[in-house]
């Protein structure tokens, strides 16, 4: 299965376009956001994905009632199973939470955001996803990643150049 990730779209509609455009054309069978969408206008672009959409809040989603009700968006962490690998989803604001779920043994990936870098990591047994921003705003480069769980294996992509920015073996 090929899941895409993003985090942190901040409202920025022409890169949620272009997020979404590169998900279709990589032929992804999910999309995990890791929060802050802001609000729920963002969903005119997100509903144009092919695939279902997944995600948790972040700490600039003012709009929870709103972001529900368009897109489903209902909690801060999730858990979910594809092709047999256990994949936990928060935002990322508080560090001892995402040390926590990594530390746990209980998932092989943890997802994350909020700090707006792109970041593959080890923790113990765990691999640790940050796909960075997709707005661009801090960083300037705006990426998502793609978790292969057939070939495990993630890679970090700038959606602008097509440029790999990382990759991890599982």
């Amino acid at each position: 299965m090929l899941i895409g990730i993003m985090s942190d779209t901040h409202d920025n509609l022409p890169a949620i376009r272009k997020a979404v455009e590169f998900f279709n054309k990589q032929n992804v069978e999910l999309v995990i956001h890791a929060g802050d969408y802001v609000a729920p206008f963002v969903a005119r672009e997100l509903r144009r994905l092919k695939v279902p959409l997944k995600g948790v809040f972040g700490n600039n989603d003012g709009e929870k009632k709103g972001l529900y009700e368009v897109l489903g968006i209902a909690d801060e962490i999730l858990e979910m199973e594809a092709d047999g690998m256990k994949i936990s989803v928060t935002h990322g604001t508080d560090e001892r939470i995402v040390r926590a779920l990594a530390r746990s043994r209980l998932y092989d990936v943890v997802v994350v955001g909020h700090t707006h870098r792109y970041e593959i990591r080890e923790d113990g047994r765990t691999i640790l996803v940050n796909p960075g921003e997709v707005c661009g705003y801090v960083t300037g480069v705006k990426s998502v990643a793609l978790l292969d769980t057939r070939k495990r294996e993630v890679r970090i992509v700038n959606i602008e150049t097509g440029e790999m920015l990382g990759v991890m073996s599982l």
